[in-house]
């Protein structure tokens, strides 16, 4: 059987739950329908436009610019702060009520979702006709839209959900993709970072299909090992699963939301560096290994983005948790401004079978856990501060285990 992926996608949803809110403290009028967006305070790194309206659109504002930009562009234009409690309480709302269909849902982000309906098609039917009684049932229960895109893996149904909006259901079966993906901009590609669009044009590829149909080994001279997952993206192969909410409370996990954003792989690699030491001492401090390394990225718009590796041995060493996360930031960042960045070690064990490849030394190994346990007692006895590691200041640690 082939699998049902639903992603499910708030539209505008800063704004949409910003009116919401306006709407139950008195407001006369849906800001939805005036010259209006979300922005943070101009005093700060936040004076830049989260979200707009439709009018606001209309008049050139982006999201992404600065407020002092977006009025220039509509003197008319009313600006209405974030209230991220309130976005937190709604977006609960959503995934509570998709969860009465089924636990096989991934939170991808505060606004948007990927649900396999592969299982539960027998009880509720064809798929494209229970997306679209599930996007008016979130209307009518919770009063804002949604776009549903429909396919057969995550990136399809993310790219189908990203076609014309709002409120809208779309599909993008594997049939369907070079029909309606490949005539589309490179840039609109899913995973492609606006700095390697420019990047890509220079070597004569423009759509989608370009991509899909350019030679891997020429293409592998400008992009490396990232260049066989572009094809790939374009092609529309994607086999990662949903996962599901609560698998990734099987694991251990490590976030940092920075207070300001970060915009080079030399700064993130900092903060991997001190979460990978962080929960590889907690790792040892259970007896544990993990054989999963996962990286997340959440970007200003709040968008999330990882991907994971599966380790030859179990390990609780930081330098090849850091080794590993390392390889998954080169694979997945593409310059984008990262607000939140965070490790997750999965496939958690209490066994540690090495296997010694023929070009690895064991005592290698079994000197370097010697070394990182001799820190963590000299950690414990002393204070953290003992051993210094270069740092990022200013920032929030979030720990989840």
């Amino acid at each position: 059987m082939e699998r049902i992926i639903m992603h499910i996608d708030v539209n505008n949803a800063f704004l949409s739950w910003s009116a919401l809110d306006l709407l139950n403290h008195g407001y006369k009028y849906d800001v939805r329908n005036s010259y209006a967006v979300i922005g943070g305070d101009e005093k700060r790194r936040s004076g830049i436009v989260l979200a707009k309206s439709t009018p606001a659109k209309k008049m050139g504002i982006v999201t992404g610019e600065t407020l002092y930009s977006a009025r220039k562009k509509c003197k008319v234009l009313k600006v209405y702060p974030p209230n991220y409690k309130f976005y937190q309480k709604m977006s609960k709302k959503l995934f509570e009520l998709l969860y009465n269909y089924t636990d096989e849902i991934e939170i991808a982000s505060i606004d948007e979702c990927y649900l396999d309906y592969t299982g539960i098609k027998h009880l509720y039917g064809d798929e494209v006709s229970f997306a679209h009684k599930l996007k008016s049932e979130i209307y009518d229960k919770l009063g804002f839209t949604v776009n549903i895109g429909v396919a057969n893996n995550k990136l399809c149904a993310k790219m189908a959900s990203d076609f014309e909006k709002p409120f809208k259901v779309h599909t993008l079966y594997s049939n369907e993709i070079e029909k309606k993906m490949y005539p589309l901009k490179v840039g609109d590609l899913f995973g492609i970072g606006r700095k390697t669009v420019p990047k890509l044009q220079a070597l004569g590829i423009n759509t989608i299909s370009d991509l899909a149909n350019y030679d891997s080994n020429n293409l592998s001279k400008y992009f490396k090992n990232q260049a066989c997952k572009m094809i790939e993206w374009a092609k529309g192969i994607d086999d990662s699963i949903v996962k599901k909410d609560r698998e990734k409370r099987k694991c251990l996990s490590n976030e940092i939301t920075l207070e300001r954003d970060f915009k080079s792989k030399g700064e993130i690699n900092i903060i991997l560096k001190e979460i990978s030491m962080n929960l590889a001492r907690l790792l040892r401090k259970n007896d544990g290994y993990c054989n999963v390394v996962e990286v997340h990225l959440k970007d200003n718009m709040f968008k999330t983005i990882s991907h994971q590796k599966k380790l030859v041995n179990p390990t609780n060493l930081s330098t090849e948790i850091y080794s590993a996360a390392k390889a998954l930031l080169n694979e997945m960042y593409n310059d984008e401004s990262i607000r939140l960045i965070g490790i997750r070690l999965d496939k958690l064990t209490k066994v540690h079978n090495h296997q010694v490849s023929l070009f690895e030394e064991i005592d290698t190994t079994t000197n370097n856990m010697k070394l990182e346990k001799t820190i963590d007692h000299l950690q414990e006895k002393y204070g953290n501060s003992i051993i210094k590691n270069a740092k990022a200041s200013g920032r929030k640690i979030e720990k989840r285990y």
